[in-house]
């Protein structure tokens, strides 16, 4: 892979937002107003289906949380895993989002849309020695590694065992590009669950940064498109609160400037499971948007009036905004019985 002498972290774009085609020579670009403390939040869904109520209250969150603090909410569509994504769903998601009064600014961003960007992050992880190339399969790893401890976020996670981390075995052809971690240990404080430290060597190891099919992976995706997007906060589900330390690594390692970070509970259904498409969640009833609003503000710790029962979804997203006390949100949410 070709390297670049380029430090993406510090070229600046003040056109990031809604940049969905970038020149391969722009770099991970960084927009100015993260610079200036503005606060540039997203909403960043995959089109796998439609939104459901759990999916909803990541979404009213972030918004309001947004808008609270006078600042911007954007809408990335994170649409990399073509085969997984249902026909219509994207737009599925937009018409559910206007019905609920929850409008983002600029144009939606579509990951799919973006790969020359991501290949420059991984030609510059390559010329820093920080990425190598992986020929193990998925059975093979499972063989070979072991579970990692994620502590009190749950089951661990398959930990890489370095196998290829030295050079790959005769034989063997290059499948997916990991990141060569170095032991980092990330502290950071998120708004909801407060002081958290994870080693990502210790959980996962060397972390997939260009998958065997061809994709890019995730955590390199959402890294360089918060960081082209200047986004300054995320908010979002607490199942991704164990990916966090991988992402600040990374971006630490592309020279990008640091996110802040809240992770909400998560919705579940009688059985415990996170309500979803797998899980047989129920798509959101747009003819009800007044309602679903409610539901989630108080599932959010809000507290809006009875009064409000009857309000447009305006006026409760407006009075969500001027009340909005993120310290109320719960850690745990009682089971949805839908």
């Amino acid at each position: 892979m070709p390297g670049t002498d380029n430090n993406l972290g510090n070229i600046a774009n003040e056109n990031a937002v809604g940049n969905n085609n970038p020149s391969a020579d722009a770099g991970l670009v960084r927009d100015r107003g993260r610079d200036r403390g503005h606060y540039r939040g997203r909403f960043a869904p995959s089109p796998t289906g439609p939104l459901q109520l759990g999916s909803l209250l990541t979404a009213t969150a972030s918004y309001v949380d947004a808008r609270a603090a006078g600042g911007e909410w954007l809408l990335r569509m994170e649409d990399l895993d073509r085969p997984r994504e249902m026909p219509g769903a994207a737009d599925a998601i937009l018409r559910s989002l206007t019905a609920h009064g929850l409008h983002w600014d600029g144009d939606v961003l579509y990951q799919s849309r973006r790969s020359a960007l991501y290949d420059q992050a991984l030609a510059q992880l390559a010329a820093q020695g920080r990425s190598y190339d992986c020929g193990c399969s998925r059975r093979e790893v499972a063989e070979a590694g072991w579970l990692g401890d994620a502590g009190w976020l749950g089951d661990g996670e398959q930990v890489y065992p370095g196998t290829c981390r030295a050079g790959m075995t005769p034989g063997k052809t290059a499948r997916a590009r990991r990141l060569r971690l170095q032991g980092e240990v990330i502290r950071f404080t998120d708004r909801v669950f407060g002081p958290q430290q994870q080693s990502p060597a210790q959980q996962v190891g060397d972390f997939v940064l260009h998958r065997a099919d061809g994709i890019h992976a995730y955590q390199l995706a959402v890294v360089v498109d918060d960081a082209a997007q200047g986004i300054s906060d995320v908010v979002r589900g607490a199942d991704l609160l164990r990916s966090t330390a991988r992402q600040i690594v990374l971006g630490q390692v592309l020279g990008l400037p640091p996110l802040r970070y809240a992770h909400l509970p998560l919705l579940r259904n009688a059985a415990g499971e996170k309500l979803s498409k797998q899980t047989l969640a129920p798509a959101l009833d747009d003819a009800r948007a007044a309602d679903n609003l409610f539901q989630v503000l108080q599932w959010l710790g809000q507290q809006p009036p009875t009064a409000l029962r009857r309000a447009t979804p305006a006026e409760l997203l407006a009075w969500a905004i001027a009340h909005w006390h993120l310290p109320a949100v719960p850690k745990t949410l009682a089971a949805w019985q839908g």
